[in-house]
């Protein structure tokens, strides 16, 4: 067995992809500098979750054995993660980093609180459902909040619109299952009306609804053509209904915050905030999870009792994280999350990490070299990524390119 002492302070990794149907056949492709072979690529993994955890091996040794990054973090916790980390989390990489490529909408989607997702972890378990198996809801026992900072013009819904607005973009609309929504938002024009809107909507997924569906999209279409469209909800639901016929998840989003992130921009999602990611290129970072519990737009799985118990029908803007300054030209997203923390820009000669903990560097471009006060740790050139141990202390990057830097805050 190869040796996981945890001697070295930086490691290097190799992530694997996720091919979901989402997914844009080129954009991980060329970050990572290899062939696309026409398949989708949607998500690469940068963490240590169990359902695809990174592999890893020193940077200051050409030949020694790969392993996986969860085993060694177990081989030397201390001082691979900072005894902090450790009594916080236990031994195990409390954030999971992704970077997700979109070229078709997500599914319509919420994540757990903590107490739900250990609910229903143990609750799977104890009936014997598979991790694997496509009937089952919580793949670990955590929680997911987490921010998405857009590298590429990113598109997406964010949590729910104040029930005012979302009358307007209902009004006139032809259909059963529009008239119900608009029906619960004008009795109850607060939280409870959008979860009883909410609610018709999902249940219309157990019913014959295709015709109704089209029968509402085709009016949002007319809106449109007549030049009287609300707002970009108008063309986001028709949108969705040419991608996924008959599904009632379309007409969900028009009570759903629309937006667009430039490059650089960021936003947060807490559990439970209910949500779909439409287009883009983006890094994500959260919470070590992959609990997903969907509402629509999706073949996979939808379980509507489980979703109606965690979501969150609080209308509001969606959270932007705030931004700090940080030495040598980075950014620092400061999102309200315990597990993690982004550090992100184009380092033009030298930037400091001054944060300490474990630390995963994902250099987007150029070539940068990291160093402490014992040495170089490693260089970095695009698509790479390095796992930098605790022990290492603060850390300087320097050379030309944009990295981002995943932490624990």
């Amino acid at each position: 067995m190869a040796d996981l002492g945890g001697t070295s302070r930086a490691y290097r990794l190799t992530n694997g992809v996720q091919n979901y149907a989402w997914g844009s056949p080129t954009a991980i492709p060329d970050l990572l500098g290899v062939p696309a072979d026409g398949r989708p690529v949607a998500e690469m993994w940068l963490g240590a979750h169990a359902g695809l955890p990174s592999s890893c091996s020193p940077c200051d040794s050409e030949d020694a054995t790969p392993v996986a990054l969860s085993d060694l973090l177990r081989s030397a916790p201390d001082a691979l993660l900072g005894r902090a980390v450790v009594e916080e989390y236990g031994p195990r990489l409390p954030y999971l980093l992704k970077v997700l490529a979109a070229d078709r909408p997500l599914s319509l989607q919420v994540h757990p609180a903590p107490h739900v997702a250990r609910a229903g972890f143990s609750r799977e378990n104890a009936a014997g459902v598979p991790v694997d198996s496509p009937d089952r809801n919580y793949k670990d026992d955590q929680h997911k909040p987490e921010m998405l900072l857009a590298l590429t013009p990113f598109e997406g819904l964010c949590g729910f619109r104040r029930p005012a607005r979302a009358l307007q973009l209902l009004d006139g609309l032809d259909g059963d299952c529009v008239g119900r929504m608009r029906d619960e938002l004008t009795a109850s024009p607060d939280a409870r009306g959008v979860r009883r809107a909410f609610e018709v909507a999902l249940a219309a997924r157990g019913t014959d609804c295709a015709e109704d569906v089209a029968r509402t999209a085709a009016s949002v279409r007319a809106r449109i053509a007549r030049g009287e469209f609300r707002s970009r909800g108008d063309r986001t639901a028709v949108e969705l209904a040419e991608h996924h016929p008959g599904d009632p998840g379309a007409l969900v989003s028009l009570m759903l915050n629309r937006v667009s992130l430039a490059p650089g921009e960021a936003v947060f999602l807490a559990a439970g905030e209910v949500h779909a990611y439409l287009s883009g290129v983006g890094v994500e970072v959260m919470a070590s999870s992959d609990n997903v519990l969907r509402a629509g737009l999706t073949p996979k799985r939808v379980d509507i009792e489980a979703l109606l118990g965690c979501a969150s029908y609080v209308p509001r803007p969606p959270v932007r994280p705030v931004l700090r300054a940080e030495p040598g030209g980075l950014t620092r997203y400061v999102a309200p999350a315990q597990e993690f923390s982004l550090l992100y820009g184009r380092v033009a000669g030298e930037a400091v990490v001054t944060h300490t903990g474990p630390r995963i560097l994902l250099c987007l471009d150029g070539q940068v070299e990291l160093s402490n006060l014992a040495g170089s740790l490693g260089r970095v050139g695009r698509g790479e990524s390095v796992f930098v141990a605790h022990d290492a202390g603060h850390v300087t990057v320097q050379g030309e390119g944009t990295v981002v830097v995943a932490f624990v805050p």
